[in-house]
């Protein structure tokens, strides 16, 4: 039958089918019956007929404690190239299918690996990809298959998905095209009725019309209920068949008592049959009919569930059953008693041995009080579903299983444990809840010390109040002393973060650092120095650095350590250290599939980078750093990337594009109070202001980093912006405010030898001194140690270029000028580049215009892969480093290579070893 007044939505559809490779895809949301699936059944022929390839998964409410159930039915059919898939991600494939055994694979490996299987099936023949019912989907299937979705991009393939309007799905964030299916106008939806159920009697075709109100679906069932399936003998009453279906009920309400007002019509084997199908996480035919054999006393018969199939309420193919609705499936289980759906969950479980996870499943629906045994098979389903990565179907166990427990510890453990889970896996309402569950028993001192801190993993706690940080201080010791080291030193990592992101005071500080002092840890430990560094950058920035600088020449051994230390050296000015501890990480946290985490190594790197005027390098890392912590739910994280990228745009002196992304950090930061990501804001803006020549909202940018008082002020990064800083002031007129700043400093400087702080003093010093001892200040700070540092050397040789030009020493001035500019020039901080240009005109030297650097006309996407390529990894390398498909890759060198006027990878690669050697001069 054609689709009555669809024609708009079809044509969509159509356009995506005739287009496969443009990114394509779409999410059709609307009520119960109004038609997603028929639209998914016609884009699914237009495909077949086009040459398309059709795979589909539809999510089942019985399968959603399954994890990766949408899955292995959506790969079936191409499981025999799993094989082919770089290791990795073939075994972490293989273990989320239930195939092989690998140690919790990473959501996000088995989502490069289910991307990667597809783009190789879609390169013989272009794909449909359709999930139905996605708010079904057990949740492990629903974040592949939303991982898959913001991937697609130049793939030949189009993934068309279904949502049930009032629902959620992790895919409905993946960026696919919306399309709201609405109800049918009075005109087609009358048309719909007449050619369903033509010649009803004019009251009773209005009564449809009002029950319907627009719902195709109703339009097609509600005749049936009146016993009316097209021939035109006589039509029951209304009062007897439509008593029970006001339009007062919900419509979906009403559709499912027309539903089961069919079913109560039936035989009463083919209701035991229909009720054990309906409880199924199977469509098999020989599963629901030896479940119902058991229940009968006698075996099954296929023709036992013939008289559904009349109904309409089933279809029959070989070997499976189908409802044709899945309001059906629903109402059939609601509309029975208790006691016979426990007797049918019972009958299931015995039929399926070989199958425990779905078996303790069936178990556990009929167990109604406290059972043990059960509770403990689904420990062991949890601990089989941790292991294949299905995180969310862990937790749903562990839950299942505290309901089912034989006393308050035991089920309070089982929470605890899945709200552990849930922290890790960023279900911040579900880890609530599971808590608030737990504080509502009976707990143990160490029970209740464990809920207390579990939390604290959310957003390194920027949205707890600040006394939290002495709570988790007197948490950890209390912890350590009941001889719990390792999780004491977790508690005292998530205060030390707190540290990071907002301001507990002096005391709460003194405190964090007694405790970790006493724990039975070695000083050397990576998480102790990182504590250190967060609690105390500069009190203990030496004892830190010097570690740093021990463990440097064993960098890239360990990812985790490496983000550490990565985060230490940033705290304590050591960015040179931080850029190559985090970047360090990033390999193996992506080899790991752990991007989260990466989200966070990226950020200190690109963070770092900037700051070094590594504009290069900083760019396509920071604005990685912003995606991945957007798509890992991470806002403070997406913020401070953000504010990153606004500080880069305004040294490139695209003063527009940083108030834009400086804004944009802003609103994500401030109802939060997160201080570094207002830090970095300010900075950005200081910069901007710097360049256009608005020296007072410079220096009132700038100082707002150093006022306590401001949400902006962080203690560590308060400190690294000095040079910024002093320029402003000078400029303003504020040189005694400046050197009041700089006497406060002082004595941080006297603690702790924080490259970055040093190096910004000495540029301070210099530029505020009086003209006698300007000279020597600014010679011995230019004979420092600036290797690595090439923003911090150009700056000094322009302030001592203007300096020198000001005392009437134009020809000296040149030589530091010049050096500046170019030093600008290759750093790609175009307003410096222009300022040092400014300068040696007036010091009688004309400079050429400077020329693009050829990267800059690249997106911070494209200059990733355009580097990558450049070191000489191949597409399907570069691919499983940014989690693409290689051919997606192949895409995107082939617009590099003409932006950039190069041919090949060996001209690229050539292309950008030479200007990274000019910006490393």
């Amino acid at each position: 039958m054609p689709l009555f007044g669809r024609e708009a939505e079809l044509k969509a559809l159509s356009d995506l089918i005739d287009n496969p490779g443009d990114g394509s895809g779409v999410l059709i949301r609307g009520e119960a019956g109004i038609g997603k699936s028929a639209l998914v059944a016609e884009a699914a022929s237009a495909a077949a007929a086009a040459g398309l390839r059709v795979l589909t998964t539809t999510g089942v409410e019985a399968e959603q404690n399954l994890p990766y159930a949408g899955l292995h039915q959506l790969l079936y059919p191409v499981r025999s190239g799993v094989g082919a898939l770089p290791t990795p991600q073939r075994d972490a494939l293989r273990s989320a299918l239930g195939l092989a055994e690998a140690a919790e694979p990473s959501a996000y490996l088995i989502g490069l690996a289910t991307l990667t299987l597809l783009s190789e099936a879609a390169a013989v023949r272009p794909l449909l990809v359709v999930a139905e019912d996605v708010h079904w989907l057990d949740r492990a299937s629903a974040d592949v298959l939303a991982f898959v979705a913001r991937r697609i991009e130049s793939e030949p393939i189009v993934m068309v998905a279904t949502l049930r309007e009032g629902e959620r799905s992790h895919v409905q964030d993946a960026g696919l095209s919306p399309m709201l299916v609405d109800r049918l106008s009075d005109e087609v939806a009358t048309a719909l009725l007449d050619s369903i159920a033509p010649g009803l009697p004019p009251a009773v075709r209005v009564r449809l019309l009002e029950e319907a109100a627009g719902n195709p679906l109703a339009l097609t069932e509600l005749p049936a209920a009146l016993g009316y399936h097209g021939d035109p003998g006589p039509v029951p009453s209304l009062s007897d068949r439509l008593g029970g279906l006001g339009p007062e009920l919900p419509l979906s309400e009403r559709l499912a008592r027309a539903f089961t007002a069919r079913v109560a019509a039936l035989p009463a084997p083919t209701r035991t049959a229909l009720l054990v199908a309906a409880l199924s996480q199977s469509d098999s035919v020989s599963e629901t009919l030896a479940a119902t054999g058991l229940i009968l006393g006698s075996t099954a018969e296929p023709d036992v569930l013939g008289p559904a199939a009349e109904a309409r309420l089933i279809e029959l193919a070989i070997g499976t059953v189908t409802f044709r609705h899945p309001l059906m499936r629903s109402a059939i289980a609601a509309d029975s008693t208790l006691a016979v759906r426990r007797q049918a969950h019972l009958a299931l479980a015995e039929t399926l041995h070989e199958q425990p996870d779905r078996r303790v499943w069936h178990r556990a629906a009929a167990t109604a009080g406290a059972d043990e045994g059960v509770a403990a098979e689904l420990d062991s389903a949890a601990d089989r579903a941790r292991h294949r990565g299905g995180v969310a179907a862990a937790i749903a166990a562990l839950e299942q299983a505290a309901r089912l427990s034989e006393g308050q510890d035991r089920k309070a453990l089982r929470l605890l444990r899945a709200a552990e889970l849930a922290v890790d896996s960023g279900s911040r309402a579900t880890a609530e809840r599971l808590v608030r569950d737990a504080q509502s028993l009976e707990l143990s001192p160490r029970r209740w010390a464990t809920a207390a801190w579990l939390l604290s993993g959310f957003e390194d706690g920027v949205r707890e109040d600040v006394s939290r940080v002495s709570e988790l201080a007197e948490l950890a010791a209390s912890v350590a002393a009941d001889g719990e080291v390792e999780p004491a030193v977790r508690i005292l990592w998530g205060a030390a973060m707190r540290c990071f992101w907002s301001e507990p005071g002096p005391a709460a500080r003194r405190t964090l650092l007694g405790v970790a002092d006493r724990l039975p840890v070695p000083a050397d430990d990576p998480r102790m120095v990182a504590v250190a560094a967060y609690v105390a950058p500069f009190e203990r920035g030496g004892i830190v650095l010097e570690r740093l600088r021990e463990l440097a020449g064993v960098s890239g051994a360990a990812p985790e350590i490496d983000r550490y230390l990565g985060s230490a050296a940033l705290q304590v000015g050591a960015f040179d250290l931080a850029a190559r501890f985090s970047a360090a990480a990033a390999p193996g946290l992506r080899t790991e599939g752990r991007l989260g985490v990466l989200a966070r190594a990226l950020a200190v790197q690109a963070w770092s980078r900037a700051r070094l005027g590594d504009l290069t390098a900083a760019v396509p890392v920071a604005a990685e750093a912003a995606k991945l912590a957007q798509e890992t739910g991470q806002p403070f994280m997406y913020g401070l990337a953000t504010a990153v990228l606004a500080e880069i745009a305004a040294l490139r002196g695209d003063h527009g594009q940083a108030r834009t992304l400086a804004d944009e950090a802003e609103r994500v930061a401030l109802p939060a109070g997160a201080r570094p990501v207002l830090a970095t804001v300010q900075l950005a803006r200081g910069l901007t202001a710097l360049s256009e020549a608005r020296f007072d909202d410079a220096f009132a940018a700038l100082s707002r980093i150093l006022d306590p008082s401001d949400p902006a002020y962080q203690v560590a990064l308060r400190a690294y912006c000095l040079a910024e800083l002093a320029e402003a002031a000078v400029r303003a007129g504020r040189t005694d405010t400046m050197r009041d700043i700089l006497r406060g400093l002082e004595p941080l400087a006297a603690s702790t030898p924080s490259p970055a702080l040093h190096i910004g003093l000495r540029y301070a010093r210099a530029v505020l001194a009086p003209n006698e001892e300007a000279e020597k200040l600014f010679t011995a700070a230019l004979r420092a140690d600036l290797t690595g540092w090439p923003a911090e050397r150009g700056r000094l040789h322009l302030a001592f270029g203007e300096w020198l030009r000001r005392q009437r020493r134009a020809a000296e001035s040149r030589a530091h000028l010049r050096t500046a500019r170019e030093t600008f020039d290759a750093l790609g901080m175009a307003a410096w580049g222009e300022r040092a240009r400014g300068e040696l005109r007036s010091a009688g030297e004309s400079s050429p215009n400077r020329d693009p650097d050829a990267r800059e006309r690249l997106t911070p996407h494209e200059l990733n892969i355009a580097q990558l390529a450049s070191e000489g990894l191949t597409n399907r390398e570069i691919g499983q480093r940014l989690y693409l498909s290689h051919r997606t890759v192949g895409t995107h060198l082939h617009r590099i290579f003409p932006k950039l006027g190069v041919s090949s990878r060996a001209d690229l690669a050539r292309m950008l070893k030479h200007l990274e050697e000019r910006s490393s001069r």
